[in-house]
């Protein structure tokens, strides 16, 4: 109803991590040049914090098409709910080995030790990126301190970009963390990102840019804190309720409402995950079963 109304041809807001939906604000730009400075200046680590919401997957996944652009060969792992000793395939699997490199007996860690130091031969920098870095299994954490404390040759036109939480940063081994040549905090975007990312959203699915004037920009803006996730979320919600309403423009007021209605959601979920959390105590269940709800008010709160 919502995309009939406003004459869309797709869903502006769907949270994909394609590139079409990346919006370069200004904190995603200052990241982005750090990135570019750490592959210039041959640095071998750069860390990437940033809250829950505020884009360090969509990131990830634009580092890796901007550096690639600067000749550098790259591949992009996300870590959460990775099983132990998965890791390491994973990450050849997204290298551009050969059928008989690939084919060879050796362990993996000697074939991906093979592929950098044939990138270094080839003066070809290898930029291996890592989403979720404080979600990773053990012997990822040990293999990626390995890569970023190695000081042998065939090592040194490698790079090592990896995202985590401020939270879990401090979790990560010092090895890793002192290891880190720059850390990159992805900051909220401001009320001019939002204005931008909002425009461009609605642009590129046929949709009038001005649906959202600048005070239900600011409204929106404020209310979610500049979270990317946040913002897109009451964005959708947003264009629902003036949808509804038989508006032509998302007015501040509506923008209010559906805040209040994810608000009221947002509690919602949160008492009935306590609720849930006191049955379980009284009944001697685990308090992990009632992580799945918990996720979901994260999430929805960005």
């Amino acid at each position: 109803m919502s995309r009939d109304h406003w004459k869309f041809t797709g869903a502006p807001f769907n949270g994909g991590l394609e590139p079409a939906t990346f919006h370069a604000g200004g904190p995603q730009e200052e990241a982005l040049a750090r990135m570019e400075w750490l592959l210039e200046e041959r640095q071998r680590c750069g860390l990437v914090t940033a809250a829950a919401g505020c884009g360090k997957s969509h990131l990830a996944a634009m580092a890796v098409r901007r550096l690639s652009g600067l000749g550098a060969e790259t591949a992009l792992l996300s870590l959460r709910g990775l099983a132990a000793g998965d890791w390491i395939e994973m990450v050849l699997e997204r290298l551009p080995l050969d059928p008989l490199s690939r084919a060879e007996p050796l362990r993996p860690w000697q074939k991906l030790e093979n592929r950098l130091r044939e990138n270094t031969l080839m003066e070809r920098p290898t930029v291996l990126v890592f989403d979720d870095i404080d979600e990773a299994p053990a012997d990822a954490i040990d293999g990626i301190a390995r890569l970023v404390g190695a000081a042998e040759p065939r090592f040194a036109r490698t790079v090592v970009v990896a995202t985590a939480t401020p939270e879990g940063l401090s979790r990560l081994p010092g090895s890793i963390r002192q290891g880190a040549s720059l850390r990159i905090e992805l900051a909220a975007w401001s009320e001019e990102d939002v204005a931008g990312f909002l425009a461009q959203a609605i642009a590129r699915v046929g949709g009038d840019p001005a649906i959202f004037p600048a005070e239900a920009s600011a409204t929106l803006a404020r209310f979610a804190g500049g979270v990317p996730r946040t913002v897109s979320h009451l964005a959708q919600l947003s264009l629902a309720a003036a949808a509804g309403d038989g508006l032509d423009r998302v007015d501040a007021a509506t923008v209010e409402r559906a805040w209040r209605e994810l608000s009221m959601a947002a509690a919602g979920e949160i008492r009935e995950a306590v609720l849930h959390d006191d049955d379980m105590t009284q009944s001697g269940g685990d308090r992990e079963s009632m992580q799945p709800r918990v996720r979901v008010v994260r999430r929805l709160w960005g």
